[in-house]
């Protein structure tokens, strides 16, 4: 009895610690708003209207230090992008300087653009620069083939390629002085019961990928999706689930 009791509290603690209703949220427009998931990081959360799907929301993250912030993965258009970074400029004082995309899907890059006009940074994936480049979409500044280390004031952010998944090209981002992974698309959400679109992906490799992924990162605090809500660890041991049945 007394180990079911101390099973279901580590899962109530574990439900309450992930819970986004726990989290400050602040609404920046209809379409967008910010949950303040560490000291200095946001989660960023935008909706918009898929024929197919309705109303859809994606994730990104965004990572302040020293009054500067680094934005990862846009809102899906240049409009909602422009929305949130004005918002950032105007409201929190704080320019958004550099841009990294998880993979080259809209739901990830719809508003480089926008961010192109505004003279932002942007480094990427090779295989982002180069599928963007084939589809004639906005192409980032500065490529990378396995993995990059950026520098934010006197934190770091790691950027790594584990291996194909929900997409060819898509990458994490690793904070370490926030223990956040930005997993993006290749990693679901507990509630999904599917690994969603993957007809640019590579369903055999997807597997290998999380592991990788999970072997790396192992000291994970809060693990982000790239749609719904953030965990743990357990975010992606849920997805290596679904990739293998």
């Amino acid at each position: 009895m007394r180990t079911i009791i101390t099973g279901l509290l580590v899962v109530w603690i574990h439900a309450a610690l992930f819970s986004q209703t726990e989290y400050e949220t602040i609404r920046v427009s209809a379409n967008i708003e910010l949950i303040k998931i560490s000291e200095n990081a946001y989660m960023h959360v935008s909706y918009t209207v898929m024929p197919q799907y309705g109303r859809a929301s994606a994730n990104g993250l965004i990572f302040i230090n020293e009054n500067k912030a680094f934005l990862f993965d846009t809102p899906w258009t240049d409009s909602l992008t422009m929305d949130l970074y004005y918002w950032m400029r105007d409201s929190m004082n704080i320019p958004i300087v550099g841009f990294v995309p998880n993979h080259w899907h809209v739901d990830c890059m719809g508003g480089l653009g926008f961010l192109q006009t505004q003279k932002v940074e942007s480094y990427a994936n090779q295989m982002t620069i180069d599928i963007a480049r084939s589809k004639n979409l906005p192409v980032p500044d500065h490529g990378f083939n396995d993995s990059l280390l950026l520098h934010l004031g006197d934190k770091v952010i790691h950027c790594y390629y584990p291996g194909p998944a929900h997409s060819l090209d898509n990458i994490v981002i690793w904070i370490p002085s926030e223990q956040i992974l930005f997993a993006g698309c290749m990693v679901k959400c507990l509630s999904s019961d599917n690994l969603g679109n993957t007809a640019d992906g590579d369903l055999k490799a997807y597997p290998e990928t999380l592991n990788r992924m999970l072997e790396k990162y192992p000291e994970s605090r809060i693990v982000i999706p790239g749609h719904g809500s953030f965990g743990g660890l357990d975010l992606i041991e849920h997805t290596i689930k679904l990739a293998t049945h």
